[in-house]
């Protein structure tokens, strides 16, 4: 694991690479009219599959009610859904807490909304038949995660740990349910997620897995669009979330519903400088986005 802060800033140089992507391609449109297609891109914490399956009856609802053409998307993994953000490659994004708060600098995106009544929390798991039983018991080990810059499943539990003086090596799977799936085969004695993604894996993989450890908990992932998304199209998706009772749509995503946000809201989250540290946000490279 890289514990030595770069000498020039990663937000610095994230900057730099964004603002260059901006001028070959992200030049903002026209306003949508109504009709139009909106790409609501979700970071891709389990599959495109599943991702579909639990996003897209929500998404079908708000293009009835808005009158735009809401389409899902998401990406292979989360670095290239980083990428694709630093694009500006969404109208509307699903982005967790530190996500956040790059690309609202980086990328102008703007928030809307969040997961009602929600702190996020990171979780640690192990197989269930394990002797792991707190975070001590991996000293010296693998530990599996998502990305390096996954927020409640990789950048704080890692800090926690290190904060704690543990000792270990971060292996990157891509995604939450790989990291699962991994610990559940034993490739990894431990790997982390979060609630709501650990709760929604499926009943045959999380009855091999038990909870070791939960991190401190924060502002929730954001609901933000790009500035190429005129204001009162964002407030009128942004009223049709929050009234949103439905749930038909809001169980898939473990979700009680959603509540409007504002910028500020993940203060919390600029408040620990992680650009600070080696989160690795990819920002460049060959990506397909939509």
């Amino acid at each position: 694991m890289k514990n030595n802060v770069p000498a020039r800033s990663l937000l610095q140089r994230i900057r730099r690479i964004a603002l260059a992507a901006f001028a070959v391609c992200c030049i903002p449109g026209p306003a949508f009219a109504a009709g139009e297609q909106l790409v609501f891109g979700v970071v891709p914490q389990q599959s495109a599959t599943r991702l579909a399956e639990f996003w897209g009856p929500l998404m079908k609802h708000l293009s009835k009610v808005t009158g735009y053409q809401i389409k899902f998307a998401t990406a292979k993994d989360i670095p290239t859904f980083e990428a694709c953000l630093a694009r500006n490659a969404y109208d509307i994004a699903y982005m967790n807490p530190y996500h956040y708060t790059v690309f609202h600098d980086v990328a102008g995106y703007r928030a809307f909304a969040k997961q009602l009544e929600k702190r996020l929390k990171g979780v640690i798991v192990a197989r269930a038949d394990s002797k792991i039983a707190n975070l001590s018991d991996l000293d010296g080990s693998d530990v599996a995660f998502p990305s390096p810059a996954a927020f409640g499943a990789s950048v704080i539990p890692r800090a926690e740990m290190r904060n704690q003086s543990i000792s270990f090596t971060p292996k990157y799977v891509k995604s939450h349910d790989s990291v699962y799936r991994s610990v559940a085969l034993g490739l990894f004695p431990a790997g982390g997620g979060v609630g709501r993604t650990f709760n929604n894996i499926s009943d045959t993989v999380r009855a091999q897995l038990k909870v070791v450890y939960t991190t401190s908990n924060y502002t929730p992932h954001a609901f933000a669009a790009s500035p190429s998304v005129a204001s009162d199209i964002v407030a009128s998706i942004a009223a049709e979330m929050v009234a949103v009772r439905d749930q038909s749509l809001l169980k898939p995503l473990g979700m009680k519903g959603f509540e409007h946000a504002e910028s500020q809201d993940w203060d919390d989250v600029r408040d620990l400088n992680l650009e600070r540290k080696q989160t690795e946000i990819a920002s460049s490279g060959e990506v397909q986005c939509r």
